[in-house]
């Protein structure tokens, strides 16, 4: 199979810029954010810290974000934006069914991998500790219902039999979520190809058990 094209997420800069002169101050908050999750983790990440590294004063700073959790949020919505569409474009590309979803499966690792400041703001505890943005939770669930939607379609297909969906997809996410944070922490041996082969196998398998024996 092809690979499957990445969305355009912008990745953060290896190096911190010294000063920060013009253009998206919004972005560019953002993005050393997103160096400083991948360097030190999201508990080493203060909005001070951040508008210090970018050179730019505390009004300019606070006009946009109001505190590390709206900062985080930002962070957050990009992310869970990026991923739906990913995993939207796998399950077409992929031509819907079984070759559909597992395309879908990989999709999602390799979003975790290539973007693990990311995913350590989506999946690490923040999004339940902050309900109350409602456009995060509409990002957070719009990338679920994707996965629900599929394992709709595989039930009315008679590809998978008729659980709850919702429980189906936690069950789902849960294998492959676990794939995806030992990838990013390094724990999985070997190369990105062997993680994708772990992850094709993972969907295989959980494909055959929840297969609708009826039909």
């Amino acid at each position: 199979m092809a690979s499957m094209p990445q969305a355009r997420l912008p990745r953060p800069a290896r190096k911190r810029p010294n000063r920060y002169h013009h253009g998206d101050l919004q972005r560019a908050l953002v993005q050393e954010a997103l160096r400083t999750i991948q360097a030190q983790g999201v508990e080493g990440l203060t909005l001070r810290a951040v508008g210090n590294a970018l050179g730019v004063s505390r009004t300019a700073l606070y006009r946009h974000f109001a505190d590390k959790a709206a900062l985080l949020s930002a962070v957050a919505r990009e992310g869970f934006r990026a991923l739906r569409l990913e995993l939207l474009a796998a399950w077409e590309q992929g031509g819907g069914g079984r070759r559909g979803f597992e395309a879908m499966g990989v999709a999602y690792v390799r979003f975790a991998s290539a973007h693990p400041a990311h995913y350590r703001v989506m999946f690490g505890g923040f999004v339940t500790t902050h309900a109350t943005d409602p456009d995060l939770m509409a990002e957070a669930s719009g990338a679920f219902k994707a996965l629900v939607d599929a394992l709709v379609t595989l039930q009315q297909d008679g590809l998978v039999r008729r659980d709850d969906p919702l429980q189906l997809a936690r069950f789902i996410w849960a294998i492959v979520h676990g794939i995806a944070r030992l990838a990013i922490d390094g724990q999985l041996r070997g190369s990105p190809e062997d993680t994708e082969a772990l992850t094709r196998f993972a969907i295989d398998r959980v494909l055959t058990g929840i297969g609708d024996r009826t039909s």
